[in-house]
């Protein structure tokens, strides 16, 4: 796979797995609790409180040790936290590029603590199917810990064939589960993952896994996850969540801003999709002439919002996305200001502050002031450590910088 189809397979996969197995589930009073608790663990972690998502997944394990519902989630919550702080360090909201640093190394416990909580689910699955081979419950919690498995190798280890092959297992045990369930909508989030990954693969990657039966429709797929975000029950909202990134894959801004429009308002605190709202807003600003003023000036409103609600852990953040986006809308002076926040901000990571500081100086070329932008430029090179910030801020040092559209 390619690796620029990451992010869509391990935020998807990523979110979707501890979500879709009510359905299946008794009326008992253990049930009711462990629904109950899950409930509230899923608002905190779509509010990005991952510490009391995890209290409320512990819990359930605690109340039920057999059951491979809480084990899952917490596999889950683990993976969406890696996601959210990887989208976070993303270089730039208008370049491929990562910025990767060649030593930079994950923190080892969360993998550790992912692969267990995965291998338990399995485990517990798998005895339970053992005893029961017509258990709705554990046959997709096996295949959603196989999803999660595919996106950990996607994501982390950049292992994209043994990701494919752990997605498969997923989607057939989920089409398993289909068809003696065929309401069980929920399932069907892997199914249109699947079937949109594989047919936006290039041409010479399709014939290279197409012996291995692999086969999708980006059409048939986001139709497929269409309907979960309609028909679903635990699995809407992270159907929701996918829509958003494969709408701006697929340049439909507008259907991109309906689906984020709906996550603002039913997780206020989650301020990661208030950034996704002001980005679509602004794509959608610079392809349309019909509502751009309107869509900008909502923009605007977003980052002051989130400036003066912001907390002092996520505002570095939400300052140099707030000057990428200015630099977009074509406003260089004022994302210079943005950028100098963050290269002055004691919270900053050391990468974003690097960042921004590469940027402040390009906002400075764009705003014609050369002279400090090359000042600016010298200071990139002697601090920066990144081999990419370091040939750009050459190449500022020799040309003005040029943003491409």
């Amino acid at each position: 796979m390619q690796s620029a189809l990451a992010k869509p397979i391990v935020l998807s996969i990523a979110l979707f797995v501890c979500h879709g197995f009510a359905a299946a589930q008794s009326n008992s009073s253990t049930t009711s609790q462990l629904d109950e608790l899950r409930a509230q663990g899923y608002l905190a972690l779509y509010n990005l409180d991952y510490d009391t998502a995890r209290k409320y997944f512990h819990e359930m394990i605690q109340r039920a040790p057999d059951n491979p519902v809480g084990t899952e989630c917490l596999a889950t919550s683990i993976w969406l936290q890696q996601l959210n702080e990887q989208w976070e360090l993303k270089g730039s909201l208008y370049s491929n590029k990562s910025y990767a640093q060649e030593d930079d190394k994950p923190d080892q416990q969360p993998g550790l603590d992912f692969r267990g909580f995965i291998r338990q689910t399995k485990q517990l699955s798998q005895a339970r199917l053992k005893r029961d081979p017509r258990d709705q419950e554990a046959l997709y919690l096996l295949g959603a810990a196989e999803g999660l498995e595919a996106a950990y190798f996607a994501g982390i280890e950049r292992k994209f064939m043994s990701a494919l092959r752990s997605a498969q297992d997923s989607v057939e045990h989920h089409r398993a589960l289909l068809k003696t369930a065929p309401n069980f909508h929920d399932a069907e989030l892997t199914i249109g993952l699947y079937n949109y990954v594989v047919g936006d693969l290039p041409l010479p990657v399709k014939m290279l896994v197409s012996p291995m039966g692999v086969k999708g429709s980006k059409k048939r797929g986001l139709e497929t996850l269409e309907r979960v975000a309609r028909e679903g029950h635990w699995a809407r909202d992270l159907a929701l969540v996918l829509l958003v990134d494969l709408y701006k894959r697929e340049k439909r801004w507008s259907d991109s801003i309906k689906v984020t429009r709906d996550l603002v308002l039913r997780y206020p605190r989650n301020y990661l999709f208030q950034l996704q709202l002001a980005d679509g807003l602004t794509h959608r600003s610079l392809s349309t002439s019909s509502s751009a003023e309107q869509d900008q000036a909502e923009v605007l409103k977003i980052f002051e919002s989130l400036i003066s609600n912001g907390s002092k852990e996520n505002s570095p953040n939400i300052y140099f996305r707030y000057g990428e986006t200015l630099l977009l809308l074509g406003n260089s002076v004022s994302a210079t200001k943005q950028f100098q926040i963050v290269v002055n901000s004691p919270n900053a990571p050391p990468r974003l502050r690097m960042l921004s500081q590469l940027r402040l100086a390009q906002s400075l070329d764009l705003a014609g002031k050369r002279n400090e932008a090359l000042s600016q430029y010298r200071v990139v090179l002697k601090s920066a450590s990144n081999k990419q910030v370091q040939d750009e801020a050459r190449r500022g040092l020799r040309e003005p910088y040029k943003q491409t559209p």
